[in-house]
């Protein structure tokens, strides 16, 4: 896993998708995202490069950070939405692990029900069918 640290040592990422302190992914992907896992250790603080056109989520599972230019707190088991923007503040005084998504919003309707997420009702109904019949395939181990 490709894997960037900050010039102080306080903050390491493993880039999963996309690019974060000149470190890019190892794979590409189908539509344009970013899939950070961050540690940031005590005095941390780090600031990341988003595409102007991605949608922003921080969510941490450990510790608790600062986030964005206000600093606002999020604690171990919260999520944030990003305001718009294309840097991102992350500061941490006690520690933190967190994730840094993004994406181009799709701006398509949405339909779920359980593990299905489609466009519509009728999708979700015809998803279920194709599921209880088999028709989803099959995994396969090697």
């Amino acid at each position: 896993m490709p894997t960037g640290r900050s010039s102080d040592g306080l903050a390491e990422v493993k880039v999963i998708a996309g690019q974060a302190l000149d470190v890019g992914a190892a794979i590409a992907t189908h539509t344009p995202i970013v899939y950070l896992d961050w540690t940031l250790q005590p005095g941390a603080e780090v600031w990341v490069d988003l595409p102007q056109d991605h949608t922003g989520l921080v969510y941490v599972f450990g510790g608790a950070a600062l986030v964005g230019e206000g600093r606002r707190k999020v604690a171990d088991g919260q999520l944030a939405v990003l305001a718009p923007g294309d840097r991102l503040l992350l500061r941490s005084d006690q520690g933190a692990r967190l994730l840094v998504l993004g994406g181009v919003p799709h701006g398509e309707p949405i339909a779920h029900y359980g593990p299905f997420v489609m466009n519509t009702q009728a999708e979700i109904q015809e998803a279920i069918q194709d599921y209880q019949s088999g028709r989803m395939g099959r995994i396969v181990r090697s």
